[in-house]
């Protein structure tokens, strides 16, 4: 199962982003959204599980709820806006913890456990690169990609 991961869209909805989520069976926005053509625009091409950002204050995302657990393939994933706000231990409870906010990718196994942030795709930050990620799930397995846009 490919899932698409994106995050801090802040409303800018990028076409090289929707390009490279092209395929996926289920795309993960994590966090500032921001206009509700993005979310239109996402599941467009697959089913849009989302969680509300910092920046969350309007639209449909401002009823996004601001966690969420999932489980794909019998994977637990646990998503988050900001990885400095986890509260809980991930480790034996969680396969993957997917975070934004920090516009900087991450794909780095602690112990068991994936933390994910595919970085930002939306206005650039710094110097950082617009980013999306992939999740590659099978029921044995789970790999994630940072896929640099070029933009």
């Amino acid at each position: 199962m490919q899932i698409g991961v994106i995050a801090d869209t802040h409303s800018k909805m990028r076409p090289e982003a929707l390009d490279a989520l092209q395929g996926s069976d289920l795309i993960l926005h994590a966090g500032d959204v921001g206009r509700d053509e993005v979310l239109d625009a996402l599941e467009a091409i697959a089913p849009v599980v989302a969680i509300r950002g910092n920046i969350d204050n309007t639209g449909r995302a401002a009823d996004l709820p601001d966690v969420r657990d999932l489980e794909v393939l019998g994977h637990a994933l646990y998503m988050l806006h900001d990885v400095k706000t986890l509260d809980i231990e991930p480790q034996g409870r969680y396969r993957v913890v997917i975070a934004g906010h920090s516009h900087k990718p991450r794909n780095e196994w602690v112990g068991d456990v994936l933390y994910f942030n595919p970085g930002g795709s939306g206005p650039r930050r710094f110097t950082l690169p617009i980013t999306v990620g992939r999740l590659d799930v099978s029921e044995d397995c789970i790999s994630g990609e940072i896929i640099e846009l070029p933009v």
